[in-house]
C-alpha cells in the first residue's frame, strides 16, 4: 500500500497505529451510520489474535482464539474474560483474592497502597507512553471572566499542585506544567510553573477589576467534575477551598457519569472543568486538538471546547505539525509550549499515573512494554 500525503505529517506511523488507525472492512461499513452498525458488538470483521465470543453491555467481554491469525503460533492465550467492576474496592479484593488476573489503567493511591502489600501483584507505570495522559482545570475562555487571562492565570498561582501530588495522589503522581506530557520527547519544562502563589493571585484578580465584596467574594462560578470520586473528588475539593481563599466562589457540579459530562463541556456549557486529556504519542495527535482556533467544534469532546484562539499560535502549531525534523519540532513546541501556558487556558496540575497490575505468579508477557501497553496486541501474553 503507497499513501500519498497532501502535506508531511510527521506523526503518520503513529497515527496508523492499531491504537489510532483501525482499519475497516469497506463492504460491512460503506453506507450507513458506522456507530450504529450492528457488526460492532455481533459478528465483527477483524484480523487480530482474539475474536469476539460474547458481549454483554455494561458487564463483560468475552474473546476467543483466533486460529487464522497472521502471525504463526499466535496467541498462546485460547480466550479472554475482560468484566467490567465498576466498585473499585470489589475490584481491589479481585486482585487481591486471584479472582482476577490483571486491571488496567489503575490510578487511585488507595488501589496502589493495599497492592504493594501482596507479595503475588506486580504494579507498574509501564504501557502508558502513547497515552500521555494529563489532569487539568480547564476554563472557558469566552466566560465572562475566564475571557480575561490574568483570571486565568490568579486560578492556576491559587493550587498548590504539590499538594495535589504528595496529598492526593500519595507521591504517585508526577508534576504537568503544559499542554504536553512530561514523559513525551517533546515536552519542556521552560515554562512559568505557576507555583503556589495566593498574594500574587489577588493580585491578578485586582488587576482584572474583581475586588472582593463585604463577604470577601470577587465573583462565583461553576466547575464541572468529569466523575466526582476518588482522586478527583478530592482535587475538585481542595480547588473549591483554594479559590475561595482568593474570593472566588465554586459550585461544583457532579455529573452522574461521563456521557453527562460530554454533554455539557463540548456544548460549552460550562465555566471550568477538572478533567484528563490523552496526548496520544505526539503533540500533532493530541495537543493540537485542544487549542486549534479551528477545531472549536461545537458537540466534539475533547477538541477546543475552551474556545481558546490564538492567531499566531494557530500558525505555530501548522508549522510544527508539517515539521518532519525531531530536533527542529522539539525547538519549535519550547515556544508552543511556553506561549499556551502564558496564556493559561488550562491550569495543568498532573500527570494522570495510570498503572497496570498483573498477578505474576499467573501472566507472563504482560502487554506493557510497548507505549499503547494493554491496549496492544495480547498475542505474546501467556498463563503460566
Amino acid at each position: 500500500m503507497v499513501l500519498n500525503l497532501s502535506r508531511p505529517h510527521p506523526a503518520i506511523m503513529i497515527a496508523m497505529s492499531g491504537q489510532l488507525g483501525a482499519v475497516i472492512p469497506k463492504h460491512v461499513y460503506s453506507e450507513g451510520n458506522i456507530r450504529k452498525n450492528p457488526r460492532n458488538s455481533n459478528d465483527i470483521v477483524g484480523s487480530g489474535p482474539f475474536k469476539l465470543k460474547e458481549f454483554k453491555p455494561g458487564e463483560y467481554i468475552i474473546l476467543e482464539r483466533f486460529d487464522k491469525y497472521f502471525r504463526e503460533g499466535k496467541p498462546y492465550l485460547d480466550k479472554i474474560v475482560y468484566k467490567r467492576i465498576k466498585e473499585l474496592n470489589s475490584r481491589i479484593i479481585a486482585l487481591e483474592n486471584k479472582k482476577a488476573d490483571l486491571a488496567p489503567f489503575s490510578s487511585d493511591p488507595t488501589e496502589f497502597l493495599r497492592y504493594k502489600k501482596q507479595p503475588h501483584l506486580t504494579m507498574t507505570p509501564g504501557g502508558y507512553a502513547g497515552i500521555g495522559a494529563q489532569t487539568w482545570l480547564a476554563f472557558n475562555t469566552e466566560n465572562k471572566h475566564f475571557k480575561d487571562k490574568r483570571v486565568r492565570q490568579a486560578m492556576a498561582y491559587a493550587i498548590d499542585k504539590n499538594f495535589i501530588q504528595k496529598a492526593i495522589y500519595r507521591g504517585f503522581a508526577t508534576r504537568s506544567t503544559g499542554p504536553i506530557h512530561p514523559g513525551s520527547t517533546f515536552y519542556s519544562a521552560d515554562v512559568n510553573p505557576y507555583t503556589i502563589d495566593l498574594k500574587k493571585a489577588a493580585a491578578l484578580l485586582d488587576e482584572a477589576g474583581y475586588k472582593p465584596n463585604a463577604d470577601g467574594i470577587r465573583f462565583e462560578t461553576n466547575m464541572h467534575v468529569i466523575l466526582y470520586v476518588g482522586t478527583y473528588k478530592l482535587t475538585a475539593d481542595y480547588i473549591k477551598a483554594q479559590l475561595k481563599k482568593i474570593g472566588v466562589a465554586v459550585t461544583i457540579k457532579a455529573l452522574p457519569d461521563i456521557r453527562a459530562w460530554i454533554k455539557v463541556v463540548s456544548n460549552h456549557n460550562f465555566d471550568m472543568t477538572l478533567d484528563v486529556l490523552f496526548n496520544w504519542g505526539d503533540p500533532v495527535i493530541g495537543v493540537h486538538r485542544t487549542y486549534q482556533t479551528s477545531n472549536i467544534k461545537k458537540g466534539i469532546p475533547w477538541s477546543n471546547t475552551q474556545k481558546y484562539k490564538n492567531a499566531e499560535l494557530d500558525k505555530m502549531m501548522e508549522a510544527a505539525g508539517a515539521e518532519t525534523d525531531v530536533a527542529k519540532r522539539i525547538e519549535m513546541y519550547k515556544g508552543i509550549q511556553k506561549m499556551i501556558v502564558d496564556d493559561a487556558p488550562i491550569a495543568y496540575l498532573n500527570a494522570q499515573p495510570y498503572h497496570t497490575i498483573y498477578n505474576h505468579e499467573r501472566v507472563g508477557n504482560p502487554p506493557i512494554d510497548t507505549i499503547w501497553g494493554v491496549n496492544y496486541s495480547w498475542d505474546e501474553v501467556y498463563i503460566k
